[in-house]
């Protein structure tokens, strides 16, 4: 095992990394398969039997982070091209109520958790600490519920469309809560004002490039039919990523979906769809998550009963809370019981984004390093989960 270490560790060790976790990701995705589960169950297994939860042959490097992060903006730009405007503006509301209280219980959820069990055994738990567990809950990774969905044909519909909504400003108000407790905690320079002000300016943004390319309708319908067209829209796609991160604090997987849904109407759809679908399924989006399993070693957890039994409490909680949470901003909206329940569980997943809560975290000293294999223990289960339990719902569903 040594020596496979060292030979993918090596100067060109790379390519044979990116090999091994192309061809892992598949036959496990196969293997997924075979049981009637979501391929990319088994490309998240795939991560996490390479990392170092298990065989440790693999580790995350600068190259797969970046190649991962590539991938996740692909997949959120195939979500926005897939979205039905209509029936956003139609959920619009829905979408805002799911996220809404999607965000309010987990946080509380995740703050009485830590109060409770108190796993630093300090004299007096931390209020700031609990509530910033309790913000690493309110997360939602919608890539994994996307990419299941995708695969089950349920992406379109209004069911699908609420997700993708609600995942969004799920974000948005993610972003707000970090950076009020991050300031509180003097660990942030940014005020809160100047985060909303940012936050409508990004929108104010959207609008503007949105009627900028309405405005090239004439030319895009023209060169729709050549292959120049997927240079154009990949370079608009990561032009809007760059430019939400880096300019108003928005993820850049926001960015990149509402890049996708500019273009959505567009007679071009179809052809950058197929194009795309085969860039993310030859290689981006494999990386992405087999990614998710090389993040930390979970036997750390091992060394310490206390965190073993918060991770548990955790992992329960953020399991509970975003079902619960979710589910009743959608019975509030009229969805049915099914349907609610499968909104709830769409949602469950934190997958890439609570991991990136709990580095800024950590980095703000509001998050023990010792407490961090707890967080990230929920973030694999609850990423692996989610698409076995929506596989299940779903298939009820139909049947």
């Amino acid at each position: 095992m040594t020596f496979i270490k060292e030979l993918l560790s090596s100067e060109y060790g790379y390519l044979a990394v990116l090999a091994v976790i192309l061809l892992s990701t598949k036959v496990l995705g196969l293997a997924s398969r075979r049981v009637h589960m979501p391929a990319v169950v088994g490309a998240l297994m795939a991560g996490i039997i390479l990392g170092p939860s298990c065989l440790g042959v693999v580790s995350e490097t600068d190259f797969l982070k970046k190649t991962a992060e590539i991938g996740v903006i692909i997949l959120m730009f195939l979500s926005g091209l897939e979205t039905d405007l209509e029936e956003l503006k139609e959920n619009g509301i829905a979408s805002f109520i799911v996220a809404l209280i999607g965000v309010i219980v987990p946080l509380a959820g995740g703050t009485a958790a830590y109060m409770l069990i108190n796993p630093e055994n300090e004299p007096s738990a931390d209020f700031m600490r609990a509530l910033f567990m309790g913000v690493t809950l309110t997360a939602t990774s919608v890539s994994i519920t996307v990419e299941t969905l995708r695969e089950l044909g349920k992406l379109s519909g209004r069911m699908g469309t609420t997700i993708l909504g609600a995942a969004v400003i799920d974000d948005i108000i993610g972003i707000i809560v970090l950076t009020a407790i991050t300031s509180m905690s003097g660990g942030s320079g940014v005020s809160l004002p100047v985060v909303l002000i940012k936050i409508a300016l990004f929108f104010a943004f959207i609008i503007v490039v949105a009627l900028f390319v309405f405005s090239l309708k004439k030319f895009i319908s023209r060169v729709k039919a050549r292959r120049r067209i997927s240079i154009y829209v990949l370079a608009f796609c990561f032009i809007l990523s760059f430019c939400a991160e880096r300019f108003f604090g928005v993820a850049d997987i926001t960015g990149a979906y509402f890049a996708g849904v500019i273009l959505c109407n567009f007679g071009v759809k179809n052809y950058i769809d197929q194009r795309f679908e085969i860039l993310g399924y030859l290689f981006f989006s494999p990386i992405f998550f087999a990614s998710i399993g090389l993040k930390t070693n979970l036997t750390e957890l091992a060394s310490n009963p206390t965190i073993i039994l918060f991770a548990v409490v955790l992992l329960a909680v953020a399991i509970v809370s975003k079902i619960v949470g979710c589910g009743l901003g959608a019975k509030l909206c009229r969805f049915d019981n099914r349907d609610a329940l499968t909104i709830g569980i769409g949602m469950v997943s934190r997958g890439e984004v609570a991991l990136i809560v709990a580095q800024k975290g950590a980095d703000c000293g509001l998050l023990n390093p010792g407490m961090f294999p707890a967080v990230v223990f929920m973030v694999i289960v609850t990423t692996l989960i989610t698409p076995v339990l929506l596989k299940v719902m779903l298939a009820e569903k139909k049947a």
